[in-house]
């Protein structure tokens, strides 16, 4: 007989193989098995998960429509509604995978995921952190509206009217027709001039008066032809207060009051005619508005004039011509 395949050297590697591939089989099928079971017995919470997930799904969907049509009444940036309704989705949709995770038994992948966004979150906040100054500031300023678009505002030495608040920045145009793009984080750290909340604005005038006039004619003739200034609002008073005793007039300071409007050159011209008008009518009443005038000294010790000073000067350069002429050589 031959021998048995198992005794031969090409027989004893073929069984061998053959062994290998069987528990290899084994091991694979008790492994897809094993994963069948777990996957049967996971398939309730599966299922939970994955209901839960689309249930904070929906209710962050309805959460995002609810927001932005409440943020709507509050705030005039569309740009700054959507985004802050977009977060609140992204919230609770995040908070609804993390929950499901927890179902699944993935305590340690949700772990891990809120560690790496923590990093991740500080990382981009020192790397963008004036951007995400100028975020923060454009969502209260769109939100508490201290301006809006139209109002004539100064913030330092910028002013101009708002077009328009942006996410980081905003849009300015000046008096002379440049757009400003002023970055949130400055109009929401300095002092914020508002133009327009009052619905008027004030104009100022200062003059000076000569020492010689009388005051209380001063203070009729000026009231009077301020009074005359076309767009000075007729229900308010015309205010006159001498402010101070200059080195060569009485400082006097006009107010009155216009109506306000978005654009400087109403200001302006309403502050010119007020010039002009009270200027015309000094003229007319023989008011003296003197310009600054200044001493000079020439004497050593003082109290001698430019003339006196010049006449000694040329009298003795008289006197030197004189001595030389007859001097002996």
């Amino acid at each position: 007989m031959p021998a048995p395949p198992a005794l031969t050297g090409t027989g004893v590697a073929s069984t061998f193989t053959w062994m290998n591939i069987g528990k290899a089989w084994e091991l694979l099928t008790g492994k897809v098995m094993g994963w069948g079971r777990d996957f049967v017995l996971l398939l309730p919470n599966l299922i939970v998960a994955v209901a839960v997930l689309v249930g904070f799904w929906l209710v962050a969907k309805l959460a995002r429509n609810v927001l932005i049509r409440l943020l709507r009444r509050v705030s005039h940036s569309e740009q700054v509604t959507r985004v802050l309704g977009q977060t609140v989705f992204l919230a609770l949709v995040a908070a609804g995978l993390f929950i499901s995770l927890g179902i699944l038994g993935l305590q340690k992948t949700v772990a891990s995921l809120l560690a790496g966004a923590g990093i991740l979150g500080l990382a981009l906040g020192f790397a963008f952190q004036d951007i995400a100054a100028n975020f923060m500031a454009g969502i209260y300023l769109s939100i508490e509206h201290p301006f809006r678009a139209g109002h004539l505002i100064q913030s330092k030495e910028i002013q101009g009217v708002v077009k328009k608040v942006h996410l980081r920045w905003t849009e300015i145009r000046s008096p002379e027709g440049q757009v400003i793009l002023v970055p949130n984080k400055q109009v929401f750290e300095n002092p914020i001039t508002n133009y327009s909340t009052a619905g008027q604005r004030r104009v100022d005038l200062k003059a000076g008066v000569s020492y010689g006039d009388d005051l209380e004619t001063v203070r009729r003739v000026a009231v009077k032809a301020i009074e005359q200034v076309s767009d000075r609002k007729p229900d308010t008073e015309v205010e006159l207060f001498f402010e101070e005793l200059g080195e060569s007039s009485i400082t006097l300071v006009a107010r009155f009051w216009i109506d306000f409007t978005s654009r400087q050159s109403d200001y302006l011209r309403a502050k010119s005619e007020a010039i002009e008008r009270l200027k015309r009518a000094f003229d007319d009443n023989g008011i003296t508005m003197p310009f600054p005038t200044r001493t000079l000294d020439f004497a050593v010790k003082g109290g001698e004039t430019l003339s006196q000073a010049l006449e000694e000067v040329g009298a003795g350069a008289r006197r030197g011509k004189g001595g030389s002429s007859g001097s002996p050589h």
